[in-house]
């Protein structure tokens, strides 16, 4: 089962245009390790927006807890400045009060509230959805068809979320793949979906040798 939540991006022009985006090429902290702008190349976000991403996540952990405390169990992940909320809290109350705090942040421009009304996930439950993330994405890499680095991965009791910006071609693509990966009990996308030419021109330009 697949069901989709794609941002377009003429929608989301007007709150592109009105945000600043750095050009720093400062190291990025990505996955506990200190990377250098080698990996930026193959990110479509720019280096700029990887850098607010990041500090959207630390700050929604801050915006959180001034929402509920510690009344449930929530990830907060951006991807281009669109917040996708995943886990579980008590109450619709808490479920409404965690967007609305999350989305106050600064170059904050979309939310995408997928947190269950329910008691938290058991360990075990979450270290099964480390697993999966980890097949998905080795199954991405895997696949000769699909650039794996374009498509974030989040999983939350079983489901899989798909982040990034990709063409409809990419988005059927991976949604096709990790759904085929055992376990996976849902596919979510939660992606931006551009054209062809749009993304021909986020790659980087090939320098042509005399």
């Amino acid at each position: 089962m697949i069901r989709s939540m794609i941002a377009r991006p003429a929608a989301l022009a007007a709150a592109l245009a009105a945000s600043s985006l750095f050009t720093a090429c400062a190291p990025l902290l990505v996955g506990g390790a200190v990377v250098g702008t080698s990996l930026m190349v193959v990110d479509r976000r720019t280096s700029g927006t990887q850098v607010e991403d990041q500090g959207i996540e630390l700050k929604s952990l801050t915006r959180v807890r001034e929402a509920i405390g510690d009344r449930g169990h929530v990830n907060a992940t951006s991807y281009n400045r669109m917040v996708l909320l995943t886990g579980e809290v008590g109450s619709e109350a808490d479920k409404a009060s965690v967007e609305q705090n999350v989305a106050k942040i600064e170059n904050v421009r979309s939310i995408v509230n997928e947190l269950g009304v329910m008691g938290s996930a058991s360990l075990t439950s979450r270290s099964n959805d480390t697993i999966l993330t980890s097949k998905v994405k080795a199954s991405f890499v895997d696949a000769k068809d699909l650039q794996a680095s374009a498509v974030k991965v989040v999983t939350e009791r079983g489901v899989v979320y798909l982040m990034g910006r990709v063409t409809e071609r990419e988005a059927t693509r991976a949604s096709e793949i990790a759904r085929g990966v055992s376990g996976v009990q849902k596919v979510v996308r939660v992606f931006e979906v551009v054209s062809e030419a749009e993304l021909a021109d986020m790659m980087p330009k090939q320098v042509q040798k005399p």
